[in-house]
């Protein structure tokens, strides 16, 4: 086999991994809030910490990606993050799951960080677009982590049990697919900031990776709870599931509906598509409606991270790492602001009123692309 598609698979493999470790923890928020005794404002506070910690691994994930071959913070990062699942499960007390989660928090921004860098790299060995079929694994392993946490909840597995093993599985993976990853990678120029002036190009996409990050967090972290306290269904992984599953169809194939009809539109139907599916679960919340639903925002939310990670790619201002670093950044602000606000507006309505913020999110994906595009084509 050749180096670069075993460098493919390797890469792949961690996407995938990742994904799996996300939803195993995303998939038992609802468990955590029932064996806390957590209301909506609480949880939503508890959830604060996940993006603070990202953005204060900022200025960290930069200087490593710059400083080393990526393949080394990226498969340390990973490592810990397996490892912070366990502790995650063994929070007894809101103050040991606030530290858990700063920690899961931290090494999944240094992880994402160093293999989107990894990515793009590698995507420029090939001739066409192969960035969205990462993303799609990621949203793979999240399918299988929810699966999985769904059989186990059937079968009365406690959560700790559950999280000691997908941390098992997938540090004994990790360890194995390292030595394929790609070498040599350090940017030699691009590497440093400029705080004088924002750099338009990179503003732009930013802010559609908020948007996008706004709904896609929020959808994490409360789709279970909406089918649980809204759509009332039993088995409370299927709204997370289906969501899950459309956002893994749509990476699988926008490679190709980018091809077919161009970034510009592509954005515009993600926002279409949140917009639609939020709409339909809002009005209609029984099950099949929400499963609709939901379907439509994962398949419309998937698209916008790979292609706008693709786009930063081609930053004339920095280098691949740092231009990912700063799009993130937006994401763990859209993070940061998503899954608390719902928390929130939840709390002081209800959760069915709290989801129209997504549906406006959604909207805002429009104007934000189409003044993109005005300014890549002035540079053009």
């Amino acid at each position: 086999m050749q180096l670069i598609n075993k460098q493919r698979i390797s890469l792949s493999l961690f996407f995938f991994l990742s994904g799996f470790n996300f939803s195993s923890w995303a998939s038992r928020i609802p468990t955590i809030k029932s064996a806390l005794n957590l209301n909506e404002a609480e949880l939503g506070t508890i959830l604060l910490t996940m993006p603070v910690s990202s953005l204060i691994g900022l200025p960290l994930s930069g200087w490593l990606v710059a400083k080393f071959e990526t393949r080394v913070p990226l498969t340390a990062a990973f490592l810990l993050n397996s490892l912070c699942l366990t502790l995650i499960g063994f929070a007894t007390t809101p103050l040991a799951l606030v530290v858990a989660l700063f920690l899961f928090s931290l090494s999944m921004r240094i992880f994402n960080i160093s293999v989107n860098t990894q990515a793009i790299t590698l995507q420029k060995q090939y001739d066409r677009k192969i960035n969205g079929s990462f993303h799609g694994l990621w949203s793979t392993g999240g399918i299988i982590g929810v699966g999985f946490t769904t059989l186990l909840i059937s079968l009365d597995v406690a959560m700790v049990p559950h999280l000691v093993t997908v941390s098992t599985i997938t540090v004994l993976a990790g360890l194995a697919a390292y030595r394929f990853l790609l070498r040599n990678d350090q940017s030699t120029s691009g590497n440093k900031l400029a705080f004088s002036k924002p750099d338009p190009y990179i503003l732009y996409l930013g802010l559609m990776v908020f948007f996008a990050a706004v709904c896609e967090g929020g959808m994490f972290d409360w789709s279970g709870i909406y089918f649980q306290q809204v759509v009332r269904e039993e088995v409370f992984t299927a709204g997370y599931l289906i969501f899950m599953s459309f956002m893994a169809l749509s990476r699988f194939v926008s490679d190709r509906i980018i091809e077919r009809i161009g970034m510009a539109a592509t954005y515009v139907m993600s926002a279409v598509l949140i917009f639609s599916g939020i709409s339909l679960s809002i009005f209609f919340p029984s099950f099949w409606p929400a499963m609709v639903g939901f379907s439509l925002v994962g398949f419309g939310t998937a698209a916008v991270v790979p292609m706008t990670y693709t786009l930063a790619g081609a930053s004339k201002t920095y280098s691949p790492g740092i231009a990912i670093s700063l799009i993130a950044t937006f994401s763990i602000v859209g993070m940061l602001i998503g899954p608390p606000m719902i928390g929130y507006l939840a709390h002081a309505f209800n959760l069915k009123v709290s989801f129209v913020a997504f549906a406006l999110a959604g909207v805002m994906l429009i104007p934000i692309s189409q003044r993109f595009f005005q300014l890549e084509r002035s540079y053009s």
